[in-house]
């Protein structure tokens, strides 16, 4: 028999930046755990396809257009996800940008400013929307409660050269999701981070093909591999189930044991 705290059916998850890379990993997990799901992705073909990969799990699939660095986008995203899903039980904050520069004496003010406005401003933005909701949930006599997940990364507690404005980003988020967790708790909302190492996406592309890099650095991963997408999505639905109901203000690192070799 199945261990029944882990069936989502009847909740919604909203993932931004759901529609590849580690985003699409966990609405995956998501979606085959039994829950409906919302993609906020900025590419309209990226989001279609993603809903596409979808339909053989049979849960209703919402695909909306959202730059999470524009204040009022993401306001009238989670209004109409809302209006159409009739509820949003787990928001992940997964949209993100990278951003570095030769080094950090040259680092381009541009560059750190478009870096914050989609890492930072962008979880901000999200996860007041969410607040909103699930708030007036809990209100309204709704105790289900929720869940809020950020993707930070390793860079938040590992010194990340070159790539200051992304590290900060990512070690401000861990800030923020230890606060909101305990503001939030009285409604039943939970808020925790998910800290990725070295994963294979998109974002990575340059490195996974670069020998140098994965004989000095991926070599070192105790796993031996680069991370994948999938490895997110066991966390992913332990985070949106009722098996983490009293688990809240954590960072969990998901690094193949890089962080401590």
């Amino acid at each position: 028999m199945a261990f029944k705290p882990f069936d989502l059916t009847g909740k919604v998850a909203l993932v931004t930046g759901g529609n590849g890379g580690i985003g699409f990993g966990m609405v995956e997990a998501l979606a085959q755990a039994g829950a409906d799901i919302v993609i906020w992705g900025s590419n309209p073909a990226k989001n279609a396809d993603a809903a596409e990969k979808l339909k053989p799990t049979g849960v209703r699939v919402l695909t909306q257009v959202v730059n999470v660095a524009d204040e009022d986008a993401v306001r009238a995203g989670m209004v109409e996800a809302v209006a159409k899903m009739g509820r949003v039980d787990t928001v992940v904050a997964n949209a993100g940008i990278g951003g570095g520069a030769s080094s950090f004496s040259d680092f381009p003010t541009e560059t750190y400013r478009r870096v914050l406005s989609v890492n930072l401003d962008g979880v901000f933005f999200t996860f007041r929307e969410a607040c909103k909701h699930m708030v007036a949930r809990a209100g309204q006599g709704d105790r289900a409660g929720g869940s809020l997940v950020v993707i930070s990364s390793l860079s938040a507690i590992d010194g990340a050269a070159r790539n200051e404005a992304y590290a900060a980003t990512k070690g401000a988020v861990i800030s923020m999701i230890r606060a909101i967790a305990v503001e939030h708790a009285r409604y039943g909302v939970r808020a925790n981070a998910i800290l990725p190492g070295w994963i294979a996406t998109d974002m990575t592309a340059g490195a996974q093909g670069n020998d140098k890099f994965n004989d000095s650095v991926i070599r070192r991963v105790p796993v031996r591999r680069w991370g994948e997408p999938a490895d997110f999505g066991g966390m992913a639905v332990y985070l949106a189930s009722d098996a983490s109901s009293f688990h809240t203000g954590d960072s969990f690192l998901i690094d193949g044991g890089y962080g401590i070799f």
